[in-house]
């Protein structure tokens, strides 16, 4: 009994470093969409420019994670997740530090290769630890971070970046990565390798259900990328609210956020497939219907909590999908799908700024129609997949 119940609170400790971790650099990677018109003025740059600051973080996620995960395939897992929280924290300190875009750009791409493999062992981790039945739950609870940073994170690193500029959000980010390593240090047990081969683990890249499931990804929350990338503008420049408003609007997408995380894994662990159905469509909806709330102050704050929720619905889920997809190479796998998630950031930041720049749209105000546009197609993927898993259950009870 005794020993049942240490395990469980070694697994919550774990599940807390590991959501401490999450924090950090989801912040890390959500906090410029607040700060854009600082950035863009102070860097004098335009804001699809500033845009580009999500696209390259989000890329160097996509591109890097599968090679770094690769390469450390043989590390234990808390030593590579030591390392990858100092690289986040010089990452960060150099962007603290920067002077001009291009460092910026940089400094943010080096912090970025941290996050696809943190995210992928996490999730493994997580998984790992708890029955069965509650894997998409521990997931949900390990990507509590990201929804904290949000609710959290967001507001208050945009206040502080707008009081006291851009570059001391980006010091105070630094300093919650360093409580982030002494969690990982403390709490964190050590954890073994992975049991399965290089080439068992490459073999998951042959198999066309999986790349359907990373492709239910890149839309399925791309589409959130493309509109959120540029709320801050949307909420000024179309709305009409004031920017010192805009920390306080963020609260409402990250309580929105906390909400969708925890309802979408519990729906996830009961009908994974049903439930991401349902929830890309609503999410394509309330993306759509963005398009004519913005034009209101009460239901542009309305839209914007519907939208964290149903965004953010769809994480754990998508995650254990993958999971479920490739189970004999589960932290390649994992890792890849963090990976889509930022490739879909990337590209729906790309895609709003094109649209900004009117070479694909109508400008600013068409930004959340084009958005649902990309969540529409992450509904027909979760459709090819949803109808493969039920062809290939049918042949399997022939």
């Amino acid at each position: 009994m005794s020993s049942t119940v240490s395990t469980k609170k070694s697994g919550n400790a774990a599940l807390y470093a590991l959501t401490i971790g999450a924090f950090a650099i989801g912040l890390t990677e959500f906090i410029i969409m607040g700060l854009l018109p600082e950035v863009a003025s102070d860097l004098q740059i335009s804001i699809s420019s500033a845009g580009l600051l999500v696209t390259g973080y989000a890329l160097a996620v996509a591109i890097s994670a599968p090679f770094i995960t690769v390469a450390t395939s043989k590390m234990k897992r808390k030593e590579l997740l030591i390392i990858l929280m100092v690289l986040f924290i010089v990452g960060n300190a150099i962007s603290a530090l920067s002077q001009n875009y291009s460092v910026l750009m940089i400094s943010r791409i080096l912090a970025a290769l941290t996050h696809g493999s943190f995210f992928g062992v996490g999730s493994v981790i997580a998984a790992d630890i708890v029955p069965k039945e509650k894997r998409a739950g521990a997931i949900a609870i390990m990507f509590v971070g990201l929804t904290l940073a949000n609710v959290l994170g967001v507001p208050i690193g945009t206040f502080i970046g707008q009081a006291f500029g851009w570059r001391s959000t980006f010091w105070t980010i630094t300093g919650i990565g360093i409580i982030a390593l002494i969690g990982i240090l403390l709490l964190v047990p050590k954890v073994k390798s992975s049991q399965t081969s290089l080439k068992q683990e490459l073999s998951v890249l042959r198999k066309p259900r999986v790349h359907v499931a990373l492709l239910m990804t890149v839309f399925g929350f791309g589409g959130v990328f493309t509109a959120f990338t540029y709320v801050a503008p949307i909420l000024v420049d179309v709305t009409g609210f004031s920017s010192n408003a805009v920390p306080y609007i963020l609260v409402l997408f990250g309580i929105g956020t906390a909400v969708g995380n925890i309802v979408g894994g519990k729906l996830a662990d009961k009908y994974l497939m049903g439930s991401l159905t349902g929830i890309l469509i609503i999410l394509a909806l309330v993306l759509a219907l963005f398009t004519w709330t913005d034009q209101f102050k009460v239901l542009s704050l309305v839209t914007i909590l519907v939208l964290g929720i149903a965004g953010f619905a769809t994480v754990p889920g998508l995650q254990l999908n993958i999971l479920n997809t490739a189970k004999e190479a589960p932290t390649l796998a994992s890792t890849l799908n963090i990976a889509a998630f930022n490739l879909g950031n990337a590209l729906g930041a790309y895609i709003g700024g094109l649209v900004i720049e009117e070479k694909i749209g109508g400008g600013l105000v068409a930004v959340p129609w084009v958005a649902a546009i990309v969540t529409a197609f992450g509904i027909l993927f979760t459709w090819i997949s949803w109808r493969g898993q039920n062809r290939r259950l049918a042949r399997s009870t022939q």
